[in-house]
């Protein structure tokens, strides 16, 4: 075994966050280098969680809890990160949840939404082997039928996987294809199917029209689906983030979230703000490009791994 499939989780997320970490823990350094808390290091220190991608609301949060009990008093950067790590893990906790799938629902149906490039099609193809792992029947569905290379895509996986992916010509009608894609899950008697949608934001209100004909279009087929509407997030946008939640939520009923390439970017701090502004439930988070780097998201490690601690 590699020395990559040998490191925990912990390990490899902690890893997948160094940029974002290592921003952070510089900034806690250089402002709490032997001094006392005063007026002026509050402001510092909420600057540098602003700067970081907590956002305006948990920096003021935070800071304003360190006042309460810290203020006037020596402070040094690590008790700083410990406090960050604790009051970041009371964040993320009411929205660290699992996907749970319903057993009664033949198939589960999850419809898959975000704006090219987010690494939609990539998740859908990780979420299909984990849940095909797990001994579940996955299905998935070629729904982003404007780009050739997203179908391709999604069969690879589906090889890769020996999952079955319905797919239907360059162009050709996404809400046809996932009626057509629930029909065939239900009738092959699939637990799961994984709906991929396209993400084009060169004109939006054609976007969202197109997704709300998909969810009415399912809707015919089975009334109380999609079950699941995941939107996948790029953690290498920051604060764009937060437009593309209420976009796509105005679109479709956004029941969850997916944060991906955190890898790759020092703004890992935009998932505590998401958290802080929307509520709304982040199942996974992506650290890496194997289908073992997209993990169930939980708030006291991503925390711990934000701060720059050890487990």
């Amino acid at each position: 075994m590699s020395e990559e499939g040998k490191k925990s989780w912990f390990a490899r997320l902690k890893d997948g966050l160094k940029r974002s970490s290592s921003k952070l823990t510089t900034g806690i350094a250089d402002i709490f280098t032997k001094r006392r808390l005063d007026d002026d290091a509050l402001e510092e220190f909420e600057d540098l969680l602003i700067t970081s991608d907590l956002g305006v609301t948990t920096a003021a949060k935070l800071s304003g809890e360190l006042a309460k009990t810290r203020f006037d008093k020596e402070v040094d950067s690590a008790e700083i990160q410990e406090f960050i790590a604790e009051e970041v893990t009371k964040i993320l906790d009411p929205v660290a949840k699992p996907l749970v799938l319903d057993p009664a629902r033949k198939p589960h149906v999850v419809l898959v939404v975000g704006v090219n490039g987010s690494g939609k099609t990539t998740t859908i193809g990780k979420l299909a082997k984990s849940y095909k792992d797990q001994g579940l029947k996955v299905m998935m569905a070629a729904g982003d039928t404007f780009r050739a290379a997203a179908v391709e895509q999604l069969k690879v996986w589906g090889e890769r996987t020996d999952c079955p992916v319905i797919s239907r010509d360059t162009g050709a009608d996404a809400a046809g294809l996932a009626y057509d894609a629930i029909e065939q899950a239900k009738r092959q008697g699939m637990d799961l199917l994984l709906i991929d949608t396209a993400g084009r934001l060169q004109n939006k209100s054609h976007l969202m029209d197109e997704l709300k004909k998909i969810v009415r279009v399912i809707r015919k087929c089975d009334e109380t689906a999609p079950h699941d509407t995941l939107l996948v997030l790029d953690a290498t946008t920051g604060q764009n983030a937060h437009s593309q939640v209420e976009l796509f939520s105005e679109a479709t009923n956004v029941s969850g979230l997916i944060v991906t390439k955190l890898d790759g970017t020092a703004k890992g701090g935009v998932v505590v703000a998401l958290a802080e502004k929307f509520g709304k439930p982040v199942h996974a988070i992506g650290v890496g490009e194997s289908a073992e780097d997209l993990r169930p998201f939980e708030a006291r490690n991503f925390a711990r791994s934000l701060a720059g601690l050890a487990d």
